[in-house]
């Protein structure tokens, strides 16, 4: 038995079960859903100031932490609170508000990792 969305996508096989839409395999062996895997860096965490498209506020900007999401977001917080600032984490780049680049870079360090002043 199967069953076919109105757009003719298979939803429902006996089969294999549930189907996802977007590559009609098994849900269980679906490859759309899984996020891409961030590349392979060079080791370096580079540190910049931008204020583009920002309204002329100025954020730091964290890039090529080697973390998984959680990680990353637990680190950002620790970021965040020894700038005294806020923040968030946006495709695997941490931006703290403000222009704390000496003190992240600082703080890396002392975290044990490489980190490099990116930009002007």
């Amino acid at each position: 038995m199967k069953f076919q969305t109105s757009q003719g996508g298979l939803v429902y096989s006996t089969d294999s079960g549930r189907m996802c839409p977007g590559c009609r395999r098994a849900v269980d062996q679906c490859t759309c859903a899984k996020a891409p895997a961030r590349p392979a860096g060079d080791g370096i965490v580079r540190v910049s100031r931008e204020s583009k498209g920002r309204g002329g506020k100025v954020v730091t900007l964290v890039k090529g932490l080697p973390l998984e999401d959680a990680a990353l977001t637990a680190l950002a917080k620790q970021l965040k609170a020894a700038c005294g600032s806020g923040g968030s984490v946006k495709d695997g780049v941490v931006e703290v508000q403000g222009d704390h680049c000496e003190r992240v870079m600082a703080y890396l360090q002392t975290q044990g990792y490489r980190v490099k002043r990116a930009g002007g």
